[in-house]
């Protein structure tokens, strides 16, 4: 079974008082304290969201642990990723991180990672890279439309309630076919996707939601998708 799980934002980074989706990601590995990898690339390493990282899923019970491209502890990367039950991207710029992994042969590593069962997943960054596109701001200026790994068909738009642009930069997009059809997500919602269809959105708030926005006889469409509120 291929589990991805993309969040809109939220997480421990945007949520450390409410850690309901990365607790929602962890309870689909079946495993009582499972191994989980974050990916700070997108981040630039940054030491500090690393650490924010380990303290959260130490709280949960997770083994967690980090892959640096930088000053990475192993040779044998894709051993290590394999022996993973998560992988989990943090947010920032998507477009170096993409650069970066595939340097490094991450995009085929976690194509693999997924055809044996481990859950990727991730918040902004980590949410749109799974996608065919996405909604970045990678680039200073307006939103652009960034090409990603496209583990998951169409297109990925996170934060859509939290960035004032993001919601009408989408629409535009769309009305002009320069995006392809596909998801967005507020902060605090999750789409998981298995074996590369959409089972279900999640939500850490009670007014996060998923949404699927498309162009029909020439209009742009925006579809509130049944979101299920994990607190409360």
């Amino acid at each position: 079974m291929e589990q991805i799980i993309a969040m809109g934002g939220g997480g421990f980074s945007m949520e450390p008082d409410n850690l309901a989706l990365d607790q929602y990601i962890l309870d689909q590995t079946g495993v009582a304290h499972p191994n989980v990898c974050f990916l700070p690339q997108a981040g630039g390493e940054n030491a500090d969201y690393i650490a924010r990282f380990t303290r959260a899923f130490s709280q949960l019970g997770a083994t967690p642990s980090h892959l640096s491209l930088f000053q990475p502890h192993t040779a044998d990367i894709e051993d290590y990723l394999l022996s993973q039950q998560v992988i989990y991207v943090g947010g920032g710029n998507t477009k170096s991180m993409l650069a970066l992994w595939r340097e490094w042969g991450l995009d085929r590593m976690l194509r693999k990672a997924l055809q044996q069962g481990m859950i990727l997943a991730g918040l902004s960054a980590g949410a749109i890279c799974w996608f065919e596109q996405g909604t970045t701001d990678s680039i200073p200026g307006k939103l652009t439309v960034l090409p990603c790994l496209g583990y998951l068909k169409g297109s990925c738009s996170p934060h859509y309630d939290g960035e004032v642009e993001r919601r009408p930069t989408l629409h535009r997009l769309l009305a002009d076919e320069a995006i392809l059809p596909g998801y967005a997500f507020d902060d605090g919602a999750a789409g998981h996707f298995i074996n590369g269809t959409l089972h279900t959105v999640v939500s850490s708030r009670p007014n996060a939601h998923g949404y699927y926005v498309d162009k029909v006889d020439g209009i742009v469409r925006e579809t509130v998708l049944a979101t299920r509120y994990l607190v409360g």
